[in-house]
């Protein structure tokens, strides 16, 4: 069984009997040979350079220190927030393909001044990036058979349609016993809800979905039946998420969203929760003798992009597809 006490030996003692977050333990486990760990670790350490921001059990944001537009240095002291979000577009390798959305191109150096960091920092602004935070980690942890994507639903369409050469299996939440390097994901539609069926058949037809994943990076059912889950873009910073779950490590009481059209409001408290999503899958990460199986890391998958979302570009990334503006006529 694969949870945060996969850790090694050295630290099995401590931590088998320590109840709450892992992740202080966890983030220096980033060259561990197990891929779980690795992923789990990665995303811990991320999580630690954003100040531990949190979304508790009850679906409350409990803590929140930086944003993502901030130009303030993360606690590692590396860069600042944004200067983060453009690390993770450019080195998940996706940032080649989002040359249609203004100020991509500018974020392809690391050091970033004057106009290109303003161009820069906009994107990472305008930009939904919870996606490209998963393919960084899953890029540093050097997970095979993933293909990151700037759209969650990608590789979530490509572990159900290939699952033979994928790293995930899709399982449905409601059978899902969680393990450390799992993606929980849900659908973000406003006047639909999905679920695990409705997920699947948009996955064998052409359907476009905006989804949000989590990376699981701790179950603990025995002392405080917790999930701990760390996920990009979650409230504009690198957040975690606790989730309850049973002894058996499945889920309890798990928030969902149901379409009846009740909203959050100061009058309404019982639908105000973070936690409540339309959950629509668990991609179960497979054990690591059949990973070592399936291809190494995979080159990322263009943006899909719909066809009414396509634009020109000022400053063309080569090899996006974008048209080049036309010059403005000069009068």
């Amino acid at each position: 069984m694969r949870t945060w006490r996969l850790v090694p030996l050295l630290l099995l003692a401590s931590a088998s009997t320590w109840a709450g977050d892992a992740c202080p333990l966890l983030r220096t486990q980033t060259a561990s040979p197990d891929p779980a760990t690795r992923i789990a670790a990665i995303a811990c350490r991320e999580h630690a350079a954003w100040f531990r921001p949190f979304i508790d059990r009850n679906g409350r944001l409990a803590s929140m220190t930086t944003m993502e537009a901030e130009s303030s240095p993360l606690s590692d002291g590396q860069e600042s927030a944004w200067q983060r979000v453009a690390r993770y577009w450019r080195d998940s390798g996706l940032l080649g393909g989002m040359g249609h959305r203004s100020g991509a191109s500018d974020c392809q150096y690391g050091a970033l001044a004057g106009p290109s960091a303003t161009a820069c920092r906009a994107f990472v602004v305008d930009t939904p990036w919870s996606a490209a935070f998963i393919s960084w980690v899953m890029r540093q942890a050097a997970l095979p058979g993933f293909r990151g994507s700037s759209r969650h639903y990608s590789y979530v369409r490509d572990a159900y349609l290939q699952p033979a050469t994928h790293a995930y299996d899709v399982l449905d939440i409601a059978k899902a016993k969680l393990a450390v390097g799992d993606l929980l994901c849900y659908v973000r539609h406003a006047n639909r809800v999905y679920a695990h069926e409705g997920l699947l058949a948009a996955a064998r037809g052409h359907d476009i979905l905006d989804m949000h994943c989590d990376i699981v990076v701790a179950v603990n059912p025995d002392n405080d039946s917790i999930a701990y889950l760390i996920g990009g873009n979650v409230q504009q910073g690198v957040t975690m998420r606790m989730l309850p779950l049973n002894r058996n490590g499945e889920f309890w009481g798990l928030p969902l969203r149901v379409g009846d059209g009740s909203l959050c409001a100061p009058d309404n408290e019982a639908a105000c929760s973070f936690n409540r999503q339309d959950w629509a899958a668990l991609l179960k990460l497979k054990p690591a003798d059949e990973l070592a199986k399936l291809p190494g890391a995979l080159p990322p998958t263009p943006e899909i992009v719909p066809a009414e979302e396509q634009k020109c570009c000022v400053h063309c990334v080569v090899g996006a597809g974008v048209p080049r503006c036309p010059k403005p006529e000069t009068p």
